[in-house]
């Protein structure tokens, strides 16, 4: 299957037209340094005027309902110091590069598992303060926010001590092991709604998410009927393999494999989940111990299938694991009354498929760059402290969301029934 622009032709008229509408809502004559937010834009007071950049102008509307035109306001460069409380492969890979492309952020300190963890994350990408305990790092009256890279199982204690300090948090996905947790982290949020709180995103579809949700928005594949998510690759085959983290529910949670990141951003373009009926297998118990005491029990399934019931009536089917040689990988196939999208990673990139009733068959969408999305997650949360933006990616009430869509299907295939959403608490 060939590669094809965005011409117009591909899918006809509508998509054509969908993507000149997204091409106008980008403001791409707006000077530099004029940041545009539209309706209900911030001000330093938060305030809440509405700022609009109109042909190289900002426009403020006042409260009398006149405007006045002003010259675009630069985006406020309040510094912002960032201590971090874990720094593992993610953090190392995306939080330090992304925190460091920002101007006016400062990495003040690190708090890894071991003092000698910690001062090995320092020495290599020069962060001048190491602490022995995260405790620390909270008590530092030099710090602004954290980044929490931890195991999930410290997500909930580190997050809820964050916020009692006054610190703004930004947390790694898995939010935290269950819902009961993610649940106490969204009280303690919601405790301190001066304090930014954001859960890092999946970072699958990010690429395609706006294009995805407005063909879906555009009725280009109608009334959706079958949703399939699909994460099945080999991943923990090799039995002779040490026990990872995400093979132990006492530090990893009832998440398991990619079922909450796929999860995740599949519910970014379909309705709510409102029924699951899961089974899972383990098939290799044991591992070898990361310590060093010969094998251990494995307690997350390495094999899940799920059948699932959307608001609206449409249905879906899950199928995931980590024991699958040649595996199909991540895939996430939306099927409507009038159209098929689907989505499809590969180790190098991202692929999104479409097609319509009387087409030939899929085709697939080469977006330019300028409609491409992002991955934008540490500027977001800089910019939502600075008070420029909201979290959209992710907030904490999302977070409960799939939490809670991980839990059920943890619940159901231990008592093998279905189990409904909202979750409601064990009797």
């Amino acid at each position: 299957m060939g590669r094809r622009s965005i011409p117009a032709g591909l899918f006809g008229t509508g998509v054509t037209r969908l993507l000149s509408r997204m091409h106008a809502l980008k403001f791409l004559n707006a000077p530099q340094g004029c940041f545009v937010v539209g309706r209900g834009a911030w001000n330093e007071r938060n305030l809440f005027p509405s700022w609009q950049c109109i042909g190289g102008r900002a426009r403020l509307a006042a409260s009398n309902c006149h405007t006045q035109e002003r010259s675009c306001l630069p985006m406020s460069e309040k510094l912002v110091r960032v201590g971090l409380i874990g720094a593992g492969a993610n953090t190392k890979l995306r939080h330090i590069p992304g925190f460091r492309a920002l101007t006016g952020v400062e990495l003040v300190g690190v708090a890894n598992r071991t003092p000698a963890s910690s001062q090995k994350v320092a020495q290599e990408f020069g962060i001048p303060k190491v602490y022995p305990h995260w405790q620390d790092l909270l008590a530092d009256p030099q710090v602004d926010a954290v980044c929490i890279g931890t195991w999930p199982n410290l997500h909930c204690e580190i997050t809820c001590a964050a916020l009692a300090a006054g610190k703004h948090v930004l947390v790694e996905a898995r939010m935290a092991r269950n819902s009961a947790e993610a649940h106490q982290m969204l009280a303690a949020a919601q405790l301190r709604p001066g304090l930014i709180t954001q859960v890092v995103p999946s970072p699958f579809g990010l690429v395609h998410d706006k294009f995805v949700r407005s063909l879906i928005d555009e009725g280009y594949i109608g009334d959706l009927r079958e949703l399939v998510v699909i994460g099945a690759d080999d991943s923990f085959w090799d039995y002779t393999e040490l026990l990872h983290w995400r093979q132990e529910a006492e530090l990893s949670g009832v998440n398991a494999l990619t079922l909450g990141i796929l999860h995740e951003t599949v519910s970014r373009w379909v309705p709510a989940t409102t029924r699951v009926f899961a089974q899972t297998k383990i098939f290799e118990s044991t591992r070898p111990s990361r310590e060093g005491k010969g094998n251990v029990d494995v307690s997350i399934p390495d094999s899940i299938q799920i059948l699932t019931q959307l608001s609206g009536g449409a249905r879906g089917i899950y199928h995931f694991s980590g024991v699958d040689l040649f595996g199909p990988g991540k895939q996430i196939h939306l099927y409507g009354c009038r159209g098929t999208i689907k989505y499809r990673v590969t180790p190098e990139e991202e692929i999104i498929e479409c097609g319509r009733a009387g087409e030939p068959g899929l085709k697939r969408v080469e977006l330019p760059a300028d409609k491409r999305g992002a991955w934008r997650v540490e500027a977001e949360f800089v910019t939502a402290i600075r008070g420029l933006e909201r979290v959209s990616r992710t907030d904490f009430a999302t977070g409960v969301r799939y939490m809670e869509f991980t839990e059920a299907v943890a619940r159901s295939a231990a008592l093998n029934q279905p189990v409904d959403l909202p979750l409601k608490a064990l009797g």
